[in-house]
């Protein structure tokens, strides 16, 4: 059993079966051990590739698609440019290339990062040289400002919350032990 399957099992052990929500947490996002927090999952190399690593025409158009956006909402400054879930920054990136093409933009733009993984902010730092982001935990902690929100295939690595029939009503599905293993 990997050390997070260790953890998981005692404290099952101890408070009784978990929801599958907070499995699902903690196996991509404790500090220690996650998925996200210990790797950078991204490209040939990892376990998967989105659309931004493979060509920046798609970040570049949303760029400009957000400048009209911009243009569109009378030029509010400041406003937040923000992302969630912005993996190696390389969406980012390619927006704001695009977004340099309309004066006045680049300076108003401050750019916020919400990312929970100290391997893909490492990573965010290097692809966004220049840039000087400012990252948060949560979205919550976003300023308050007009707030411009990409969101790529951030809603894919969410916890869930899943119910399923018994008998008569709805319960959540939780994790409990089998063998000294959670299941």
């Amino acid at each position: 059993m990997t050390p997070l399957g260790h953890l998981l099992a005692r404290r099952i052990a101890l408070e009784g079966p978990i929801p599958l929500s907070d499995y699902m947490a903690e196996c991509l996002l404790n500090p220690a051990h996650g998925y996200y927090a210990t790797r950078d999952p991204l490209g040939a190399a990892g376990d998967f590739t989105t659309a931004p690593e493979i060509s920046q025409m798609f970040g570049e158009l949303l760029g400009l698609c957000l400048a009209q956006c911009w243009l569109d909402q009378g030029r509010p400054s400041p406003f937040a440019l923000a992302e969630v879930g912005p993996g190696r920054g390389t969406l980012m990136a390619d927006m704001l290339r695009a977004m340099r093409s309309v004066p006045g933009l680049p300076a108003t733009a401050e750019v916020h990062l919400v990312e929970a993984s100290p391997a893909l902010r490492a990573r965010q730092a290097m692809t966004l040289t220049g840039v000087a982001p400012e990252w948060h935990d949560r979205v919550e902690d976003l300023p308050d400002l007009p707030l411009f929100l990409v969101a790529n295939e951030f809603f894919d690595a969410l916890p869930i919350r899943q119910f399923e029939r018994r008998g008569t009503g709805w319960a959540e599905r939780q994790v409990g032990l089998a063998e000294g293993r959670p299941a």
